[in-house]
């Protein structure tokens, strides 16, 4: 049993009763599907909509470019010398939100929490002084790391960010980004447009459209280099 405390925007609050909100959710919801997949979610869905990095519950939907990896890549990976970083995401309701509004300044982002381990900042730094390049794998880790440096220097911690990130913002931690392909009208399309340039864009989607590549959360992915 849950109450309603109150309404925030198109999301509600809820107090649950009956026990920890993630034991009910164990013992009562189902793995939130993409509404493309229409056969009820099962116990091979519950594995499949997950990384294989995955340690902390409280997202509430995968981090879907982190979907393209499996254990024996990032061995291979780690084979050829690329260093890897972790830290935690609890990916928000707002993954699932449109912007409903024509002018974008007026969307307001739904939180979303993230923790930084201070292994990573220093994993950062020292890619940096080797020259080398970092890449997030998704939209939710871009938006962690850029916004634990806005203040100025990459900090380990843990916060609530609502960066909403639109062309001619400057990024100050990533260099490339893995993503999959996203919806229109979606603010994950303005982060990308804003990452990689608009007209870079508008033309790796022309491409996408052309060869009915498969968008969102088990859809095509795509490597961007900062323009």
């Amino acid at each position: 049993m849950a109450e309603v405390l109150e309404r925030r925007g198109e999301l509600y609050e809820l107090l649950f009763l009956d026990g920890p909100v993630l034991d009910v959710l164990d013992a009562w919801g189902e793995v939130p599907l993409p509404p493309y997949i229409t056969h009820a979610a099962d116990a091979e869905d519950e594995r499949r909509y997950q990384t294989v990095y995955a340690r902390s519950p409280g997202a509430v939907a995968a981090p879907t470019a982190g979907l393209h990896f499996d254990m024996d890549m990032l061995d291979a990976l780690r084979a050829k010398g690329v260093a890897l970083a972790t830290l935690t995401l609890h990916v928000g309701a707002g993954t699932f939100q449109p912007v409903r509004v024509e002018d974008v300044s007026a969307h307001v982002m739904h939180s979303e929490w993230y923790g930084i381990p201070e292994t990573t900042v220093q994993a950062i730094a020292k890619a940096r002084s080797a020259k080398g390049r970092v890449m997030a794998v998704g939209t939710t880790t871009l938006r962690a790391l850029e916004s634990a440096a806005a203040a100025g220097p990459l900090a380990a911690g843990s916060a609530e960010t609502q960066l909403f990130i639109l062309p001619g913002y400057r990024f100050r931690v990533v260099d490339r980004l893995l993503t999959n392909f996203h919806l229109p009208r979606s603010t994950l399309l303005m982060l990308v447009s804003a990452f990689a340039g608009t007209e870079n864009i508008r033309r790796a989607y022309a491409h996408g459209v052309a060869e009915r590549y498969r968008f969102f959360s088990y859809g095509d992915a795509m490597l961007l280099e900062r323009a």
